[in-house]
């Protein structure tokens, strides 16, 4: 089993985006997949509870934070959504569970700055400094060849953590949510363009 662990100490970094779609797409790889959500706000939660039993199948992780248990027995993909915030005892439960930590961040100074006391916090958990957990950062709502998205790329050079790649802000993913659905459950024709960008998610995903 796999546990992906998305995770970022700012609200609104786009952890539950990254999550929900990534759930989805497992999903049409007829993966046994399970979405936990551990922010108060449950917005993941909510919007599996949205999805149609005509699309391919998302179970649910029941999980908080005060209760942190492993994903059912049969699952062979675990997504992890995390509330802002998440540090110490929280932080140290949920990297045990994990294999890989997604890391989401905007093009703004508040994100860019909140982000880098996480590097710095994540460097200093044993299962990192073990090698037992890996780490990478994904660009969100990046717009291309903008003054904002080289000061992005500049400030993550620093940290010597792989960038997968950016994913660029298209109305595609605000308008998906309402129904419980994600980029991946929309024709592949018409999300060429998005697609392309998840790929070096999913590449690094499944090495």
């Amino acid at each position: 089993m796999q546990t992906i662990l998305i995770a970022n100490p700012k609200g609104g970094a786009g952890k539950s985006t990254l999550a929900t779609n990534l759930a989805a797409y497992f999903a049409w790889q007829q993966r046994k997949v399970r979405l936990g959500d551990l922010d108060r706000q449950q917005s993941a939660a909510y919007w599996l509870s949205l999805r149609s039993g005509s699309f391919p199948h998302i179970g649910h992780w029941d999980c908080s934070e005060e209760e942190l248990g492993k994903p059912p027995k049969g699952t062979e993909v675990a997504v992890l959504d995390t509330p802002a915030g998440l540090r110490g005892k929280k932080l140290e439960a949920t990297l045990k569970l994990s294999d890989r930590i997604l890391v989401p961040v905007q093009p703004s100074s508040f994100d860019m700055w909140a982000s880098q006391d996480f590097f710095a916090r994540l460097a200093e958990e044993k299962q990192v400094r073990k090698g037992k957990v890996e780490i990478a950062v994904v660009g969100m709502r990046v717009k291309a060849h903008t003054r904002s998205s080289q000061e992005l790329a500049d400030f993550l050079a620093q940290f010597g953590l792989p960038v997968l790649t950016t994913l660029r802000d298209t109305q595609y993913y605000l308008q998906t949510l309402p129904r419980g659905l994600g980029i991946f459950d929309l024709p592949a024709a018409r999300m060429a363009r998005d697609l392309e960008q998840w790929q070096p998610i999913l590449d690094w995903l499944q090495d």
